[in-house]
């Protein structure tokens, strides 16, 4: 009787001195947990989806700027696709994936939030040229250019955590004590340097450039109030109203991607180490992985584009010949 009580604590119950113990079930928490993790799954995979054929489909949508966003959909389609549900494993507090998947997926969540921290450091670029320097965002920022930062920034996420993690793609059960645990660890000196390069270095750089976009942004708006512009000068700020909703929209992105991401990157400043079965990792997770389904209702708020080509997909309007042509804008 006793060992059959022992056995059921187990991961593995067939290898009795191999596997970790269960961590205390709590059903009720588990199924919560588990159903949340399906809705934002399906959530993060339809909308981003539905952001990406967006964006490919129609023509007019083909701007530097649509550029990033397409590139942060995909991204964070792959965090709803692939990393969410492999998260479902951990709801009871057991992996049972294997060595292999363990370290593939830890690598492939890495390289995923330092391509979304990346891009989020590129779309505050794009905005502050778009508002502090005009005249010469078309020369400046072309569609090119974007593609070619665009596709630095996954090889450089890639190559990054390759480095970052070689230790544990190596040998993925390095710092497994028992089966049925997956665990990465990273020496403190890399740690300080991951922290530094994905957190507080991109952070600085996206406040600095937002606060010369809201600087920018008071002074137009002072001088439109005082009427003491040229008539030219009055077209370019004409011109800058569209820029500035654009850029109040993607605000809010970076705003929702700071209070999302910090509480994740919080241990690693603090030094601390959290069980995958601790309620506070796992509240810091979901509200990581709430990012990636947030951006585009974020979209769909700001943006009439969005909206536009939403009803043109749903009503399978985008089948018809020349629809990539239509009026979108």
């Amino acid at each position: 009787m006793m060992e059959t009580l022992n056995t059921d604590e187990l991961c593995f119950p067939h290898l009795l001195n191999a596997s970790c113990r269960k961590p205390p079930q709590r059903p009720a928490e588990n199924v919560f947990i588990f159903m949340v993790l399906c809705l934002l799954s399906v959530l993060t995979v339809t909308l981003n989806l539905l952001v990406i054929i967006s964006v490919s489909h129609f023509r007019q949508l083909h701007t530097p700027t649509n550029l990033l966003l397409l590139s942060l959909a995909v991204s964070d389609f792959l965090v709803g696709f692939f990393v969410m549900p492999i998260r479902f494993f951990l709801t009871e507090g057991c992996w049972v994936l294997g060595t292999f998947m363990c370290g593939l997926c830890t690598f492939t969540a890495f390289i995923l939030t330092s391509v979304s921290v990346g891009h989020m450091v590129l779309i505050s670029a794009d905005r502050y040229v778009a508002i502090c320097d005009p005249l010469r965002y078309p020369t400046k920022v072309t569609l090119r250019r974007v593609q070619v930062c665009v596709c630095l920034c996954w090889a450089a996420s890639a190559f990054y955590n390759g480095v970052i993690l070689q230790d544990a793609l190596r040998d993925p059960d390095k710092y497994n004590l028992c089966l049925g645990e997956c665990v990465v660890l990273i020496d403190y000196i890399s740690g300080v340097f991951d922290v530094v390069i994905t957190f507080f270095g991109p952070i600085i750089v996206i406040v600095v450039l937002y606060m010369s976009v809201f600087v920018v942004a008071v002074s137009h708006a002072r001088a439109m109030r005082s009427h003491i512009v040229s008539v030219q000068s009055s077209a370019h700020l004409s011109i800058k109203k569209s820029e500035l909703k654009a850029a109040a929209a993607l605000g809010v992105v970076v705003f929702m991607f700071l209070v999302c991401f910090c509480p994740y990157f919080y241990p690693n400043i603090a030094g601390l180490a959290y069980k995958s079965s601790d309620f506070l990792a796992v509240f810091v997770t979901l509200l990581f992985y709430c990012n990636s389904c947030l951006n585009p209702v974020i979209y769909a708020f700001f943006y009439p584009w969005f909206r536009k080509s939403l009803k043109s997909i749903v009503t399978l309007q985008i089948l018809q010949p020349d629809s990539s042509d239509a009026n979108i804008l």
